[in-house]
């Protein structure tokens, strides 16, 4: 059969099954075909070729840092979650990602769907050429407060790393105690693919915590509110006082 006598079915199939590159051909075969159902579908992935056109230049321009200091060695970026909440751990992730680096939709992980950030976790980890995580408890961040624990975890996670970078990317922070070079980045996360992806890393792997600690002690609720201080969270610590996990610090205008 002519390709041009397909049924608008069949075409609309044939663009479902098509990888990236398949359906780049497919949109040159179809070009000339004047029938409206052929042009819709026409038109509706020339829309998504030029969504992930710019999305690989919003990821270009994120890799300007990378690329100023890649002469140097590896490009760490470093990022921190969970300074904010009442409960729970600050973690921090530290991730080099390889040069020629294709990993698309990288952001600041507070930008991205629950479900955008663990796909992204997934091919981070299996793409990344070292991943390090550091975690500072409660506990801790009561003894030296949480922005010497937030440090604290920042050089564990560098400390974690496979391979030793030559110059790291923070996100608005300089870290004391660490002798390699560091460019502190103000909202880095948005700036830089590796702090992006250390952001992303830090952020699913406390998430994940919070839901284990939430199975443990349902009554606050962390499985939802990550151990930030939502009104149900307020309401469950006033109701039934500090869990094990809580930051007494933090807590002191509600128990």
């Amino acid at each position: 059969m002519d390709d041009k006598m397909k049924t608008i079915t069949e075409i609309k199939n044939e663009f479902k099954k098509a990888s990236l590159e398949e359906r780049r051909i497919l949109l040159r075969e179809y070009q000339e075909d004047t029938r409206s159902g052929v042009l819709a579908i026409l038109q509706k992935y020339h829309k998504q070729e030029e969504k992930l056109h710019q999305e690989e230049l919003r990821i270009e321009a994120m890799k300007a840092y990378e690329k100023q200091y890649e002469h140097l060695g590896y490009v760490c970026g470093i990022d921190e979650v969970g300074r904010g909440p009442l409960a729970g751990p600050v973690v921090a992730g530290a991730v080099i990602l390889p040069k020629d680096c294709k990993i698309l939709y990288l952001n600041d992980s507070k930008q991205l769907s629950e479900r955008k950030r663990e796909e992204l976790y997934d091919v981070i980890m299996d793409q990344a050429v070292a991943v390090g995580l550091g975690y500072v408890s409660h506990t801790r961040i009561d003894e030296i407060n949480i922005l010497q624990a937030t440090y604290e975890a920042m050089r564990q996670a560098v400390s974690k790393l496979a391979v030793k970078p030559q110059i790291l990317l923070n996100d608005a922070v300089t870290i004391p105690q660490v002798e390699i070079p560091q460019v502190p980045i103000i909202k880095g996360d948005a700036k830089s693919i590796s702090i992006a992806a250390a952001s992303i890393v830090a952020k699913v792997t406390r998430d994940r915590l919070m839901v284990e600690y939430d199975e443990l002690m349902p009554e606050y609720g962390f499985a939802s509110n990550k151990g930030y201080g939502s009104s149900v969270h307020i309401e469950a610590l006033k109701k039934y006082g500090p869990s094990p996990i809580h930051r007494h610090s933090f807590i002191k205008n509600f128990v």
